[in-house]
């Protein structure tokens, strides 16, 4: 079994149709059936069942997906690290992002890390949180944040920052009447919402929060981003909700974010890594993580002003 019969694998398994999947790696459909067949006979099994309709996995399928794509992970993750050693980087920490990690914090930490060790690579990687759980417990990263502390055995979950949870609104609302909006209120309204299989961690907390009011939520989309979020919201399709932080960092004109009356309302993210006694380099990356040392590098937001 060679690489190349993985990638094709991975391709048809995410097209589940060989023409896309052909098209996709740009090749013909006859060369690449021939690929699938190869690596059926070669592993003995059926990784997939064929109609005239459709094209599916079957359960060998299924297990040789993950297998493949950690495979090539690993792989492409040697391919970096040779790169880096020849670039000059004497070491290198793998960090896996979820749920949207607020830019001001990721920044100053990153500048942080440049400054002090600037022969560490920092390698970042843009995953949901189910992905960075299986990646952590893989060993294909060494640490990630996250919104979420549901992570199992074998790794830990540490809050590090916490930011205010807040409403964005757009311009020329109803609700723009209040200074700190009442959630009753604001569940009234349709929603934009995050897209709970891509912000895993943000939508647990959420829902928590959601989960005070007795009252079916009018839901008028379900977004991948932030950015699609505040744009739907600015167009009037609905109310969102995101950190004060990030919503500050889009600054789009046509959205103001309000904060929730009674008891503020704060998203924490997590520092989530394996058990054991981390190395000396990883050890240090966490050190500047810890909620002192980031409040330390960032600006005072105490007296930030909302969106208009």
């Amino acid at each position: 079994m060679e690489l190349r019969h993985l990638r094709c694998f991975i391709a048809v398994a995410e097209e589940l149709h060989f023409a896309r999947a052909a098209a996709r790696l740009h090749i013909e459909q006859s060369p690449l059936s021939r690929i699938i067949k190869e690596l059926e006979y070669r592993l003995g099994v059926q990784l997939f069942e064929r109609t005239t309709r459709r094209t599916r996995l079957t359960w060998a399928g299924k297990v040789l997906l993950e297998e493949a794509r950690r495979v090539l992970a690993v792989v492409d993750q040697a391919k970096a690290s040779v790169k880096s050693a020849a670039a000059g980087y004497r070491g290198r920490i793998r960090v896996a992002l979820s749920d949207g990690i607020p830019q001001a914090r990721l920044a100053a930490l990153l500048a942080q890390c440049r400054e002090e060790e600037p022969e560490v690579e920092i390698c970042l990687s843009d995953v949901t949180f189910s992905e960075q759980v299986r990646g952590l417990n893989d060993d294909l990263f060494d640490i990630g944040l996250a919104q979420s502390d549901e992570v199992g055995d074998g790794l830990m979950a540490e809050p590090v920052w916490f930011d205010p949870l807040v409403v964005a609104v757009p311009t020329r609302h109803p609700l723009l009447s209040y200074r700190r909006v009442p959630l009753e209120e604001v569940v009234r309204y349709p929603l934009v919402l995050c897209d709970p299989k891509v912000c895993e961690g943000f939508w647990q907390q959420l829902q928590r929060v959601l989960g005070a009011v007795d009252t079916r939520l009018t839901i008028a989309d379900r977004v991948p981003t932030l950015d699609l979020m505040m744009a739907l919201v600015a167009a009037g399709y609905g109310l969102g909700f995101s950190s004060l932080a990030r919503i500050t960092e889009l600054n789009n004109p046509d959205v103001v974010a309000r904060p929730l009356a009674g008891c503020p309302a704060m998203l924490t993210t997590y520092l989530i890594r394996r058990h054991g006694e981390p190395a000396e380099q990883l050890a240090r990356f966490i050190g500047r993580v810890s909620p002192e040392a980031n409040q330390a590098l960032l600006p005072d937001h105490s007296s930030q002003k909302e969106i208009a």
